[in-house]
């Protein structure tokens, strides 16, 4: 499949709502998995960054995100939802491929327990938490089918910066070091 387009900032379907996928079998979305998954793995191989991508980065205003950790297979996710959180909340670093040339400081509920179907159509819950820096990832991401970006979620605007400037300050400590 082809490497898609990533929409950037500024683009009105990252401010769409993405709808629920009726058949999580269907051939399509086999299709748009692969094709999120050529994409961020290009994305990770010419830049260093992306770990993730929501369908509608790529301009498909469906219900799927796919995490592509380093050392795991791909993992698709068809209609996650976020059911459950912690009371605590911490503050990470985030960035995104619809915007890699700025960084930002937000605020991320410790663990978070998400529902969601595979591609079998089988439905699955994971907790998720700190380790892997999943449970900040998979909130990034499920934001991404609301229509909500990062930059909503800023804790300080000071906060703010290049991507220049967090590579020499912040990435070695960050989930975005090269691993």
């Amino acid at each position: 499949m082809p490497i898609r387009e990533i929409l950037q900032l500024g683009h009105p379907v990252l401010r769409q709502i993405a709808q629920p996928v009726p058949d999580p079998t269907a051939p399509a979305v086999a299709d748009l998995v692969t094709d999120l998954a050529d994409t961020v793995g290009h994305w990770r191989d010419t830049t260093g960054y992306g770990r993730a991508i929501a369908a509608p980065q790529i301009g498909e205003l469906q219900r799927v995100i796919l995490l592509r950790l380093p050392g795991q297979p791909v993992w698709p996710l068809i209609n996650p939802s976020i059911i459950d959180y912690s009371p605590e909340k911490l503050v990470v670093w985030d960035a995104c491929l619809s915007f890699l040339s700025i960084f930002m400081q937000v605020e991320r509920y410790e663990w978070i327990t998400v529902r969601y179907q595979d591609l079998l159509g089988q439905w699955h819950e994971t907790r998720a938490g700190r380790e892997d820096d999943l449970a900040e990832l998979l909130q990034h991401e499920i934001d991404h089918l609301d229509g909500t970006l990062s930059i909503d979620r800023m804790v300080d605007v000071k906060s703010l910066c290049s991507r220049e400037e967090f590579e020499r300050q912040h990435r070695a400590d960050s989930p975005y070091a090269q691993k």
